[in-house]
């Protein structure tokens, strides 16, 4: 019989697309991994990988035993769930991967709900976006990834992930307190002002400018970077405008004035699992706590 544990570093081979990444994520020595998967080339007596420049490629034998690895783990993945759930209590290690401003608006609540109702639960944080966090969901890093999606750029689905809404999340203009920039009919007003935004290359970054374009304009972007919270000081300050999320709580936005954009645009909260891992109840009681705080934000906002 085939060893698992060998084909499961095929398997993240596939994934992650060079000998060095497969070490990182299993904490081996990159020697070891070719080792693992010479004996394995040894025991079927087939080449499975094959030079390309200084890495290697799949051979399409191993492309094979990848797709029927896949089904194994996910067919491991949901006894782990069934048994999991066999249990009176939810337990274990959760593995979270979360994109920063639910990190600062829904996890604190989500946590101190699971803290209360499982508190033999325990969860890994880490800070990702969902873009980045994808390939871990699939290799089984994480167990699940809270993301985010914008108008007009759905995330494509991917086979064998599972997606679950959170819901709906205003997106609003942050705008420094005084005289400055008020009385506003329309984005394009704004074209003369300083902005802070995220990077063209990331989701929320390629909207806002989308959205500042249709306006009739293009920003002028003094800062460009992924953190939320160096926005909202530089609009504090009075250094620029910024299109943050409703959802943060008064807290973060103290000493800026909120405006509704036009249109009242929304972006879209979700969480994604691996099938196989969606019955467990550590998964199933993470996305109701998140829910839930993501309810009680929306209450607390009317």
């Amino acid at each position: 019989m085939l060893n698992l544990q060998r084909l499961t570093v095929l398997h993240e081979l596939e994934l992650r697309g060079s000998l060095a990444a497969v070490a990182r994520a299993l904490n081996y020595s990159p020697s070891a991994i070719s080792q693992q998967i010479a004996q394995l080339e040894r025991e079927i007596g087939i080449a499975l990988t094959e030079p390309v420049g200084r890495g290697v490629r799949l051979t399409d034998a191993a492309e094979m035993l990848v797709r029927h690895t896949r089904i194994a783990i996910a067919a491991l993945e949901s006894a782990e769930s069934e048994l999991a759930a066999a249990s009176p209590n939810v337990s274990g290690r959760l593995r979270v991967a979360c994109f920063q401003s639910a990190l600062l608006s829904l996890l604190p609540a989500a946590l101190e709900t699971l803290d209360r109702d499982h508190p033999d639960l325990d969860l890994d944080i880490a800070q990702r976006d969902v873009d980045e966090a994808m390939s871990g969901l699939q290799a089984g890093s994480f167990d699940v990834v809270v993301g985010e999606e914008y108008p007009g750029a759905s995330l494509l689905p991917r086979v064998g992930i599972e997606r679950a809404e959170v819901g709906a999340d205003e997106m609003v203009l942050a705008l420094p307190e005084g005289e400055e920039w008020t009385g506003l009919d329309q984005l394009f007003d704004l074209a003369e002002a300083p902005w802070a935004l995220d990077p063209a290359s990331s989701a929320p970054g390629r909207w806002a400018r989308d959205l500042c374009m249709k306006a009739g304009f293009e920003p002028d972007v003094r800062f460009d970077g992924v953190d939320l919270l160096v926005h909202l000081q530089m609009v504090r300050a009075g250094y620029a405008i910024a299109i943050v999320p409703l959802i943060l709580s008064p807290d973060w936005v103290s000493g800026v004035r909120i405006e509704a954009l036009p249109g009242a645009p929304k972006r879209q909260l979700f969480t994604l699992t691996r099938e196989a891992r969606s019955a467990h109840p550590a998964v199933i009681a993470f996305r109701r706590a998140l829910r839930l705080s993501f309810r009680g934000h929306q209450l607390n906002a009317t």
